[in-house]
């Protein structure tokens, strides 16, 4: 799969926008209400009464992590004045959202991400936080980590850098640290870890480059490079380098093979069958 106008599979267009991503959702919104009457508060407030992508993200993930030590309308207006400042985050947004419509076998619709999704809701509450963190706001920035992981269960540094296009599927348990670098393209599942070593300062995660697959469950420590398009298996602990375009398992992990494909994260294939196809037909009984 590739970033083309169209899916292959569904031939359905792919928004090229911020704004064809708005009017997606909306079109889904007002088809919903109409369908489950129920939700129409929900679907209203969040979406058909709102103006545009930015204004309804900081309507609804404002309303996610209010009632705390800062109030939701203070978040709604920081939240706000944030995607006004910087338009490059929407597109980011944008970017997430349909790679979590191509990728995640789950979603049925681009509104889903916004509406139900938390790993989007805590990457796009992060994208907030890391701005902040960037604009010499790090007690505020260190505040909504905090309201982050305790409502999301995902606890991602405002300081590390975080592409787009990214799924974070489930995301329960997702730990990102202070000096990790995720590039575009990337996919993980939940309780990944990108972690230290130990007490180590100054430059010590991982930096995970474009198109990586990491399987759930998987522990990546230290100030550590897994190379483009790389597979990482499920439960693996990776301590060292890994070269791009193969596939670690193990723990520690190890190099089992090169990758058929090449941006694992499109493909989404956390099996080994490929990979373990020559070893059919041997006799592993001792």
């Amino acid at each position: 799969m590739n970033h083309m106008d169209t899916s292959p599979e569904t031939d359905i267009p792919r928004p090229e926008s911020h704004l064809d991503v708005w009017e997606q959702i909306c079109s889904e919104a007002r088809a919903i209400a109409q369908k489950e009457p129920v939700l129409n508060e929900l679907l209203h407030s969040s979406v058909i009464d709102r103006e545009s992508l930015e204004e309804a993200l900081s309507y609804r993930i404002s309303r996610k992590l209010g009632h705390h030590a800062i109030s939701e309308p203070y978040l709604h207006d920081l939240f706000f004045d944030v995607f006004r400042a910087d338009k490059k985050l929407i597109e980011q947004v944008r970017r997430d959202i349909v790679a979590i419509d191509e990728r995640d076998a789950a979603c049925e619709s681009v509104l889903f991400p916004f509406l139900y999704f938390k790993g989007f809701q805590a990457i796009t509450a992060y994208r907030v936080a890391h701005y902040l963190w960037n604009h010499q706001r790090r007690d505020i920035a260190l505040y909504l980590q905090s309201i982050i992981s305790q409502v999301f269960a995902v606890d991602i540094h405002p300081a590390a850098r975080i592409g787009s296009g990214i799924l974070m599927d489930h995301a329960t348990g997702v730990v990102i640290g202070e000096t990790a670098v995720v590039e575009d393209d990337v996919s993980m599942l939940h309780e990944v870890t990108l972690g230290g070593t130990g007490k180590v300062c100054g430059d010590r995660h991982p930096k995970v480059r474009k198109g990586v697959l990491i399987g759930s469950g998987a522990k990546i420590l230290g100030n550590i490079e897994i190379g483009e398009g790389a597979r990482i298996g499920a439960g693996s602990v990776v301590l060292n380098n890994v070269p791009p375009h193969s596939t670690v398992v193990g723990v520690p992990a190890k190099v089992v093979g090169q990758e058929r494909v090449p941006v694992p994260a499109y493909d989404m294939d956390h099996t080994l069958c490929e990979i373990l196809k020559p070893l059919e037909g041997l006799d592993f009984n001792i």
